[in-house]
């Protein structure tokens, strides 16, 4: 291995256990003031299971509770907890059988019962029971994923579709009220798009819904249209919320790193909202243009790209990004940049995403194959497989956005591929 790519994990590494969530949910909870009835725990999301864990152990106990997480994302057992796993990106059975679930958990609740609910990224798949056909509503969310749509108006329909989403869970819970900690994977932290807001009021409006549709030429049923027309909760009395995690703390987090590993540091934006692809070949074409640095750089950039699908390969968004890059940094031996999803997962793929240097593309060549091709067919993980640029952490236990970061060694520093 490379100094850069132990550089990259080192980052890696201890960005990721800078932003996970137990510390800042014991830290919220130092505010939460329970009603003289029961507590009820809902977690839905990514993280969901770190969330609950971390609430039970410095609570002691909660009179029930249900977790509900993507797959492979349950590490054990929580006394007083049922723990589900369900589809993401796109919600299947389970994600619904789970969801009612809870609706029947905060269901015929008193004002003196409180409901702690703890949100992370991912929510609006895996929390999810809807007002038409299942498999019409995983249609609509393929459509959408495959479109290049990004998260808000993703979210903007869902919430119209939904039984929990855009506020509707908060007022299933009524009278009881609702304390949220919601763990952020939303450029600029919007309470009522993070999981499609399940308990916070809804900004949107019918007419941005509408527009959407139009937008990405969604096939919709008359039952589902006519549903977009239906406006959410602008208001609701029963609920605190309290937000941790954020891709800022994330960003911060690796500049942190990269300058105790002896870098010079400079985060370019954690507000990176853009296609994957683009945002891989400005970094690359950053880490190009100061390969004669003569001391240690890196270029840090967060937030969430998207990927608009053209073809049938495997990959994700990060790993999209760093096979962009790759093509800038060809032949270059002293950079290197590599992008990451802080929840351990990037698209339908086991990885995290994909580190790329002066030799990735040479080497994807000399295997046989075509990396622009490869880019072109949406295959980036098969390209980094071949490449060893695939990063894969499993699951991490939160979720707060993409780090994305650029390295470049002074010329005078031994460099091996």
């Amino acid at each position: 291995m490379n100094t850069m790519r132990q550089d990259a994990e080192k980052i890696i590494k201890e960005s990721i256990s800078s932003v996970l969530p137990d510390e800042a949910v014991t830290r919220a909870l130092k505010d939460f003031t329970p009603c003289k009835g029961k507590v009820i725990l809902v977690a839905a999301g990514k993280a969901a299971w770190q969330m609950a864990h971390a609430a039970v152990k410095a609570l002691g106990s909660v009179n029930a509770g249900i977790v509900i997480t993507k797959y492979g994302h349950v590490n054990g057992a929580i006394p007083g907890v049922t723990c589900y796993e369900a589809g993401h990106p796109v919600p299947d059975e389970n994600s619904f059988a789970a969801t009612e679930k809870a609706l029947s958990l905060v269901s015929n609740l008193h004002c003196d019962d409180t409901v702690l609910f703890l949100l992370s990224g991912g929510g609006s798949a895996l929390f999810e029971s809807p007002l038409i056909p299942g498999k019409e509503l995983q249609s609509i969310t393929e459509e959408l994923l495959s479109s290049g749509a990004d998260i808000v108006s993703i979210n903007t329909i869902r919430k119209r579709l939904s039984k929990v989403k855009g506020g509707r869970f908060a007022l299933k819970c009524m009278p009881a009220k609702v304390f949220s900690i919601v763990l952020s994977d939303i450029i600029g932290n919007p309470l009522d798009m993070i999981a499609s807001g399940p308990a916070y009021p809804d900004a949107s409006t019918c007419e941005q819904a509408l527009y959407i549709a139009e937008k990405y030429n969604l096939k919709l049923s008359e039952q589902t249209r006519n549903l977009l027309m239906n406006e959410t909760p602008k208001a609701l009395n029963n609920i605190s919320t309290y937000v941790t995690g954020s891709v800022q703390e994330l960003c911060k987090a690796a500049k942190i790193s990269c300058e105790k590993l002896g870098y010079k540091t400079i985060i370019l934006t954690d507000v990176l909202s853009c296609e994957a692809s683009e945002a891989g070949s400005f970094l690359g074409s950053i880490a190009k243009s100061n390969k004669n640095a003569t001391e240690n750089l890196a270029f840090i950039a967060g937030g969430e790209t998207i990927v608009h699908l053209r073809g049938t390969g495997k990959g994700g968004r990060n790993q999209e990004l760093a096979l962009s890059a790759a093509f800038k940094t060809e032949g270059i031996e002293n950079v290197a940049v590599f992008s990451i999803g802080s929840d351990g997962t990037d698209g339908p793929t086991d990885a995290a995403g994909g580190y790329v240097d002066g030799a990735t593309i040479k080497t994807i060549r000399k295997a046989g194959y075509d990396p622009e091709e490869m880019l072109c067919n949406n295959d980036a993980y098969n390209a980094l497989k071949i490449s060893q640029g695939l990063i894969i952490t499993g699951p991490t236990g939160t979720n707060v956005n993409d780090v994305s970061v650029a390295l470049i060694r002074k010329v005078n520093e031994h460099v091996r591929f």
